[in-house]
């Protein structure tokens, strides 16, 4: 098959070397959230740390969820063979070029899980194909450091979690148990919040709020009463998370009760992050060593006048004033790939 990069304008690294291109394989990059999955197929660069501006995307594709807890073990494999053949597809290679695959998915939360979808993607690919499954928050990591395990990461979209590694391996998490038990910063936890106040509002429990006929409008319902049958019609994470910027454009005109949500929201994500950082140490002795904090998912870059991710980097900051925000440059799928690189190249698997 041709080399898609053999035209003589190879991507250069930054010392003026031409990059192999496809000639050496490809490898694939997983980014499976709370509602939908991304496989990114790139070039496989043997130079461990040393990439290319901007890393070259031979192919791309999005398709469900691949969550087993969300959506049972058939969806989640039918979706991730789905996506893997498109991306594959797209980009003219198929299974026997691929070196590589990794794989971040939420839910990934013990060995078993782990090893279980290994088991789905092994039984997918040659012998030869080395795969990685982690957390969809490692890979989020890596998308803000280019393949790197190290600080912390925050993401906040329909679910959310912080995530970290010190410089020695260890890592941290806290919060990504999911909505029932606590993620109340996330996307599903602010509108549901949203969603309970205008219900106390309607039956007496609560103050007025304009959030009412903000969300009523939205959905295309008349009454509070409607909400009832609207939310447990189809209770899924992403459906009722849809509705943060109503949150925000309700606390961006003065409406109390959103804003409190928001603040709430903010503090408690910061929250999490500063779990993660004190539990490895990422400060260092005396609270202000230097520090990535990548900041990924839909809440944290809504890019709204009312900025959840603006005022959780603020309290981050005010715990921690070495650390460094970060808004990753590509995408979590992008981070997987870089990551399966790097795992390639320091377990001596490149051959």
């Amino acid at each position: 098959m041709r080399n898609p990069h053999s035209n003589g304008n190879l991507p250069k690294l930054d010392d003026g070397r031409e990059s192999n291109g496809y000639g050496d394989g490809v490898i694939l990059g997983l980014d499976g959230g709370a509602t939908s999955t991304v496989c990114v197929c790139v070039p496989f660069f043997p130079y461990g740390d040393r990439f290319p501006e901007p890393i070259p995307i031979l192919g791309r594709a999005v398709a469900g969820c691949t969550n087993r807890n969300s959506v049972g073990e058939t969806a989640a494999k039918d979706s991730l063979e789905q996506v893997i053949s498109e991306a594959l597809s797209q980009s003219g290679s198929d299974k026997s070029h691929v070196r590589g695959v990794c794989l971040g998915v939420s839910g990934v939360n013990h060995p078993s899980d782990q090893e279980m979808v290994e088991s789905w993607i092994r039984d997918m690919f040659p012998s030869h194909v080395k795969v990685y499954v982690q957390n969809d928050a490692i890979v989020a990591l890596a998308s803000g450091t280019m393949g790197k395990l190290h600080g912390c990461v925050l993401i906040a979209g329909t679910g959310c979690i912080a995530y970290g590694f010190d410089e020695d391996g260890r890592e941290a998490r806290a919060s990504g148990a999911g909505p029932i038990l606590g993620d109340w910063g996330s996307g599903y936890g602010i509108s549901a919040q949203a969603l309970t106040a205008v219900i106390r509002a309607h039956d007496g429990r609560g103050p007025e709020t304009m959030l009412t006929s903000t969300i009523l409008k939205a959905l295309g319902l008349s009454s509070p009463d409607e909400l009832i049958g609207w939310t447990y019609a189809d209770p899924s994470w992403a459906r009722i998370a849809a509705l943060v910027p109503q949150v925000v454009t309700c606390a961006e005109a003065g409406d109390e009760i959103s804003d409190k949500i928001l603040v709430d929201a903010a503090d408690d994500l910061a929250l999490s992050v500063k779990a993660v950082v004190q539990r490895l140490g990422l400060c260092g002795k005396d609270g202000t060593a230097s520090f990535p904090v990548v900041m990924v998912g839909g809440v944290l870059n809504a890019n709204m006048k009312w900025d959840i991710g603006k005022e959780v980097s603020k309290r981050i900051n005010k715990h921690f004033p070495g650390a460094q925000t970060i808004i990753p440059k590509v995408e979590p799928a992008v981070g997987a790939a870089l990551l399966a690189m790097n795992f390639l190249a320091v377990k001596n698997d490149v051959s």
